[in-house]
């Protein structure tokens, strides 16, 4: 099945040139030139990826990601002028899968947008139940029982929590998670990975678990089950 593709940009010429390239691969592309429009199409058309500029008129790309990913996994990539640790950190922090900085090659966003939709076709089917004395994470519908109420979690919360919990004992590195989760290569500032743990914590730990997510000082996380 061809997958589809909403570029977001009101750079007209930019969004041509990567419609250009991304249906020499093969891809349906669809285009939105503001915010409102972007959020619109993405409703009607339910693409399997998005690349989104963060500057555009009506509603910018920030609010739109944040709005979509209240309740969908769809892949985003961002695209800025802005080449900022704190904007790309902000970008994966919203749920963005990428972030490109402009002007990029056109054949480097080619090469992303594959790795990320690869990635997507590549996750084992989302069947899996993994429990752990008074917790569930449940990959069927994205869910997370805990002592027999449910909790509530953004998307990549919840993959972060169900990788966490898929290895247990395993010390992940942050490289790992950011590849894993994000699929982003490692840039220097794993800020987003502390705060996504912070949220989880905030939500499922209380002291009294025979489980926590373990900080391992310098190397990254583990869900140590005692």
């Amino acid at each position: 099945m061809t997958s589809k593709i909403l570029v977001v940009d009101d750079d007209k010429n930019i969004c041509e040139l990567v419609k250009l390239y991304l249906e020499k691969e093969g891809y349906q592309v669809f285009l939105a030139y503001d915010g409102i429009e972007g959020y619109d199409k993405f409703r009607e058309l339910a693409p399997d990826l998005m690349i989104l500029d963060i500057m555009l008129p009506g509603a910018d790309g920030w609010e739109v990601c944040r709005k979509i990913k209240k309740d969908s996994d769809v892949s985003i990539v961002m695209l800025s002028a802005k080449g900022e640790t704190f904007d790309k950190v902000l970008g994966l922090e919203l749920g963005a899968d990428d972030y490109i900085v402009k002007p990029f090659e056109p054949k480097e966003l080619v090469a992303r947008v594959k790795a990320i939709l690869r990635r997507s076709s590549n996750r084992e089917k989302k069947d899996d139940v993994i429990k752990f004395e008074n917790i569930m994470v449940d990959r069927n519908n994205y869910n997370v029982v805990l002592n027999g109420e449910s909790i509530e979690m953004p998307p990549k919360e919840f993959e972060l929590l169900y990788y966490l919990v898929s290895h247990p004992n395993q010390v992940l590195t942050r490289n790992n998670i950011l590849e894993s989760i994000w699929s982003y290569d490692f840039f220097g500032d794993s800020r987003t990975i502390d705060v996504h743990v912070k949220r989880i914590r905030e939500k499922i730990e209380n002291g009294k678990n025979n489980w926590e997510i373990k900080t391992v000082w310098g190397v990254g996380y583990k869900f140590e089950v005692k």
